[in-house]
């Protein structure tokens, strides 16, 4: 399948602060792709230039195939947003919010001379029991909490049905039951065919959700691809921990056939040319009369593989002479670091 959306060398300025900077990633199609980067990376800035909203000023933009620029008028219909912050109208209720929205998306139901008011407010409902606002639906916007609106913002993305979702920290102020059941029903929109774009500064919560990765600094894709993919580059070898009593019976390991790397600190790791050495390493260790208390092979999180993009990053800006990346985005010489 075709990507949903591609971005080839994007660039955007305000003022004399770079937000974007030669940005080149895709979203593969009915996959969730995470944006994940620190504060001023530019991953919001990049999620507006996706629809259009706004205007690149270098590079190549393509949306459905289609320039969000000159053809915004049909790509944003067919995607649903809800940013970090999301804009509600407080003294209307749930309920009027949610049909004001599908008037402007044009949901069938919900415009036309013959209006379906049953059947709107039937699917009105069924978005809002996915996160749970029904009950809420009747009472004015302007006295939900956080998380309420939150909910209600999510409720209306999806209300028009669109291909492409995208979610700026869509977990924001939602307590731990709730943020589950949003992450699950993010989780489920692949299935349906839906595209989703997701910045997080939680990787917990993009563990096990993402399909893609892309990792952002300075208004740059600092490495972009499956988490399995990305992983391999940093970590090509089995990683696995192990426990002895005493533990310096485990040191002779390092100089097995097999073993790439070999270190111990409170555990010993063992870097395998695969896991398929590892019943034998085992064997091997027993049969010497080690006395092992751990054997656990390990997978590297996305925690890991973000801090190991992130180091690889502000080391090759050290090579370069740069100094560390500001929270605006932007990468001073050392003559222009402020003070």
């Amino acid at each position: 399948m075709a990507p949903t959306v591609e971005l080839d060398g994007v660039t955007h300025r305000f003022g004399e602060v770079t937000a974007l900077s030669d940005l080149t990633f895709v979203v593969p199609a009915a996959k969730i792709t995470v944006l994940l980067g620190p504060n001023g990376a530019g991953k919001t800035t990049a999620i507006r230039a996706i629809t259009g909203a706004l205007s690149r000023a270098v590079g190549r933009i393509r949306t459905f195939g289609l320039d969000p620029g000159p053809d915004g008028g049909l790509v944003r219909p067919r995607c649903g947003v809800v940013s970090a912050k999301p804009a509600l109208y407080d003294r209307l209720s749930g309920l009027d919010n949610l049909r004001y929205s599908a008037r402007l998306y044009e949901v069938p139901e919900a415009v036309g001379r013959t209006r379906d008011h049953a059947a709107l407010d039937a699917l009105i409902s069924e978005a809002a029991a996915r996160f749970g606002i029904v009950d809420a639906l009747d009472h004015q916007v302007g006295g939900y909490s956080t998380g309420m609106k939150t909910r209600l913002a999510l409720a209306r993305a999806v209300l028009h049905r669109p291909d492409l979702l995208l979610f700026d920290e869509p977990t924001s102020g939602l307590d731990p039951e709730s943020s589950a059941a949003v992450l699950e029903l993010i989780a489920q929109m692949p299935t349906e065919g839906r595209t989703v774009v997701m910045c997080t500064h939680l990787l917990a919560e993009a563990e096990g959700l993402a399909d893609h990765v892309v990792v952002m600094e300075a208004g740059n894709a600092v490495v972009c691809g499956a988490p399995e993919e990305i992983s391999a580059r940093f970590w090509p070898g089995a990683r696995v921990l192990f426990d002895a009593d005493p533990p310096d019976q485990l040191d002779r390991v390092g100089a097995w056939q097999g073993v790439t790397a070999y270190r111990r600190d409170d555990l010993a790791e063992v870097t395998l040319d695969g896991l398929g050495r590892l019943p034998d390493i085992v064997a091997a260790l027993v049969a010497d009369g080690v006395r092992l208390t751990r054997v656990e092979p390990r997978t590297p999180t996305l925690e890991d593989l973000y801090f190991a993009v992130r180091r690889e990053s502000r080391s090759d800006n050290a090579t370069q002479g740069l100094a560390p990346v500001g929270d605006a985005g932007r990468t001073f010489t050392p003559e222009e670091v402020p003070t």
